[in-house]
């Protein structure tokens, strides 16, 4: 990756800065044009100044709309329909635009896909089709149902049409905060990336372009630093779990992109947290990898104007709660006591005493007899509860102990 790419490097590039800007020309009427705004908390938590663009903001949620939408309205008339395959915002984008401007559209998903997913891509008025378990299953499928039925594939992110779409959000970025010095952006296939760089390359400012993946999913990564790392897990992140990038943004991404950092998944679900938290927004693991990367690397951003880009807010409701959960737990505000108790009157009810003397919250209590290692007079009661912070937990366990209880806490992983 090369920090100042020859001018004739970028020539060589498939999108150049004026196709975004005639994306963006074309397309500005049918999207909405997303605020940037600025997080002074984000902001005083990582030591840059952050500005949070919201592309979950779209009508479906997602900055996927944008290249599209931009691809569709540059096919012919002789077009009899569009396909693609996505279990994902892609799907949704495309069918939703298609149907605006009356072009037929089928979405081949997995098997596995959410019926929420499904149902959601349908109401965008397309014709889905379930086929095959993985994404490289319904993928192939739908190329056969291109050649067969004659319809136009649409790409989620290796199509220089698509690419230059996604680049009009940096566009919109730069107009609005011409300060930023720095653009945090999440890697899938890499179509968002390549589009926002070619923008920042073009702008005449030295603006620094990061592009982010799961620690999981590292494969852009390994196509540009010649690694081998293993691409697999149950992430967070699912909108940016690539196995393979596209060869168009691979090549793009290696000319005009700085670096590529890994987050774990503890940061991407403290990122989705925070962004409800303190933005009141909800963002989906994959764009919520932005600010992820500024929790787990602050020294690379300390001093900086940084854009961060929330490109999706379709998380799941229950995977979400299921995030503010462990948030919660792991911050000390929630939490589960394990305490080995005497088989014999009164032992439960002194216990608890200790939890009202601190004025602890308790929300379940589960009591264990039979399934222990302990003898056949002990037992052990897991004590889910509820505190103010981490120095209250610490305390509540302090007293437990000093009032003769063996306890423990049960950590998340």
């Amino acid at each position: 990756m090369a920090t100042d790419p020859a001018p004739a490097a970028v020539a060589a590039l498939p999108v150049s800065i004026d196709d975004v800007r005639a994306a963006h020309a074309r397309i500005a009427p049918s999207i909405v044009r997303t605020p940037t705004l600025i997080s002074k908390t984000l902001s005083e938590m990582t030591g840059a100044t952050v500005y949070l663009k919201f592309e979950n903001l779209q009508f479906t949620a997602a900055y996927k709309e944008r290249g599209a939408l931009n691809t569709l309205m540059q096919l012919g008339p002789q077009t009899i329909g569009v396909i693609a395959a996505s279990a994902g915002n892609h799907a949704q984008g495309l069918a939703y635009h298609a149907n605006r401007l009356g072009i037929p559209a089928t979405i081949v998903m997995p098997t596995t896909t959410p019926t929420v997913k499904v149902t959601q891509t349908e109401g965008h008025g397309a014709t889905v089709i379930l086929f095959g378990e993985t994404f490289d299953a319904a993928y192939a499928h739908a190329r056969e149902l291109e050649a067969a039925r004659g319809f136009t594939f649409v790409h989620p992110f290796d199509d220089a049409r698509i690419i230059a779409g996604q680049g009009t959000v940096a566009i919109e970025m730069l107009e609005d905060v011409p300060a930023i010095d720095t653009i945090v952006t999440p890697i899938g296939g890499g179509g968002l990336i390549s589009g926002m760089a070619t923008v920042a390359r073009a702008s005449g400012r030295d603006i620094e372009v990061i592009g982010v993946e799961a620690e999981l999913f590292p494969s852009m990564y390994n196509r540009i630093n010649g690694t081998d790392m293993p691409c697999a897990g149950d992430t967070l992140a699912e909108g940016i779990a690539v196995k393979e990038p596209g060869a168009i943004t691979a090549t793009m991404v290696e000319a005009l992109v700085d670096d590529i950092l890994l987050v774990s998944e503890r940061n991407l679900e403290k990122a989705v947290s925070l962004l409800l938290q303190i933005e009141k927004t909800v963002v989906e693991g994959a764009g919520a990898a932005g600010l992820a990367a500024l929790l787990q690397h602050p020294e690379r951003f300390k001093g900086k104007t940084v854009g961060i880009t929330l490109c999706g807010g379709n998380i799941d409701t229950r995977l979400l709660a299921n995030v503010l959960l462990r948030d919660l737990a792991r911050s000390g505000r929630l939490a589960r006591l394990r305490v080995r108790l005497q088989d014999q009157p009164g032992a439960l009810f002194n216990l608890v005493r200790v939890f009202d003397a601190e004025r602890v919250n308790i929300i379940e209590v589960y009591h264990q007899r039979v399934f222990t290692t302990l003898p056949a007079k002990g037992l052990i009661t897991d004590i889910e509860c509820e505190t103010r912070d981490r120095a209250h937990l610490d305390r509540l366990i302090a007293a437990i102990r000093q009032a003769g209880y063996e306890v423990s806490l049960v950590e998340l992983a």
